[in-house]
């Protein structure tokens, strides 16, 4: 009896383990999130490194607008003070972008 017993505390413990693991955040994968900051006009960090799959999201810190512009590749448009936007990495590569209002403003996204 004891042996049908375990297996069933191994399987409860495991199911436990996992849900505890999905709610802390701490798994990675196609649904990861990243965050780059645009403050005090430049993006932080200025090059990122994500998995296809994954999405990166700017948040503009900044009292004024800024963009998310790589040439052909995507473009945010106009985010607002205290706006964001979210890029979802669909294709490998490194992304060079700009800020098409502040030009100055440079940064790399990388897609694994």
């Amino acid at each position: 009896m004891s042996h049908r017993v375990i297996p069933v505390v191994v399987v409860a413990l495991a199911g436990a383990a996992g849900l505890w693991f999905a709610a802390s955040g701490a798994a990675a994968g196609p649904s990861a999130k990243h965050t780059v900051t645009i403050e005090a006009t430049s993006y932080k960090p200025e090059t990122i490194t994500v998995k296809k799959g994954e999405s990166v999201t700017w948040v503009n810190k900044d009292p004024f607008p800024h963009t998310v512009t790589a040439a052909g590749k995507f473009d945010s448009k106009s985010i607002a003070a205290n706006g964001k936007w979210t890029y979802k990495a669909t294709k490998a590569g490194e992304f060079s972008y700009i800020c098409t209002l502040h030009p100055n403003m440079k940064g790399t996204i990388k897609v694994e």
